[in-house]
């Protein structure tokens, strides 16, 4: 196991990334490539810097942590997690580029009985998964399109190690919570929203979550000095998603809008 982990973040007292309050280790690294990626400094699995132009400074994305540095961070906030059923959640990135040191990670922090939850794309080779989610508490789960094709165009990465995972995950984790990042002219159709509740229908997916399409990320790659391909695409709202939520619900699969 490597002896540290490239870590972009660790936010403290979130309270929407899990049940509770919670502390978020944010992971770098990621073998994803969303062309929407709204944390576009979390894709290389090294540290990176990012450029303010005008304010004319440099930020450090990324640092390399042990494991006693991070325990030590996270179980400061114990009481808090005690006193409202919280706890630590992964993600990244994607906390599965770094499995081994994620999956000790968690061992550590169940033995302390921590609530564990993670943010995952499930893109692992599936022992590699299955090993990890034995100490998830509440697993979500970003599923992007059902469509191989579609998802190598848009992600460039095949999604039949992701499905595989999914219907893994259904199968064994009693807390699972698949996310679907809606975005337009990806897969915001309502003909991709009844793809999708078929495909959960036969995993047995029982809870979705739907994320609208945003813009918080944008400048991000101004600082990254990298092309952005979402410019002026308008971001969707809770009300535009409501026909499509209603297409995955009538397949008796509870579905919000987050």
């Amino acid at each position: 196991m490597n002896e540290k982990a490239c870590i972009f973040n660790i936010q403290k007292f979130s309270i929407h990334d899990g049940p509770g309050i919670r502390s978020v280790v944010f992971f770098k690294g990621c073998p994803l490539r969303c062309y929407w990626c709204a944390n576009p400094e979390s894709q290389s699995g090294r540290p990176e810097e990012m450029w303010d132009n005008q304010k004319k400074q440099t930020t450090l994305v990324g640092e390399y942590k042990s494991m006693e540095e991070i325990l030590d961070d996270v179980l400061k906030d114990t009481p808090f997690y005690e006193e409202s059923n919280g706890g630590v959640t992964l993600s990244g990135g994607e906390v599965l580029y770094q499995a081994e040191f994620a999956t000790k990670l968690l061992q550590e922090l169940k033995q302390r009985g921590i609530h564990t939850a993670c943010e995952t794309t499930g893109y692992a080779k599936n022992d590699v998964f299955e090993m990890f989610i034995q100490y998830v508490d509440l697993l979500y789960f970003d599923v992007k399109h059902y469509d191989d094709e579609k998802h190598q165009a848009g992600i460039h990465v095949s999604n039949q190690l992701i499905l595989e995972n999914l219907k893994t995950a259904a199968a064994q984790h009693s807390d699972l919570v698949v996310r679907i990042p809606v975005i337009p002219f990806y897969n915001d159709s309502l003909d991709d929203a009844k793809h999708f509740a078929k495909l959960f229908s036969d995993y047995g997916v029982e809870k979705v979550e739907l994320l609208p399409f945003h813009q918080f990320g944008e400048k991000k790659y101004e600082y990254l000095n990298r092309e952005y391909a979402m410019h002026d695409i308008p971001q969707l709202h809770s009300e535009d998603l409501f026909a499509y939520q209603e297409i995955i619900a009538a397949s008796h699969i509870d579905c919000l809008v987050r």
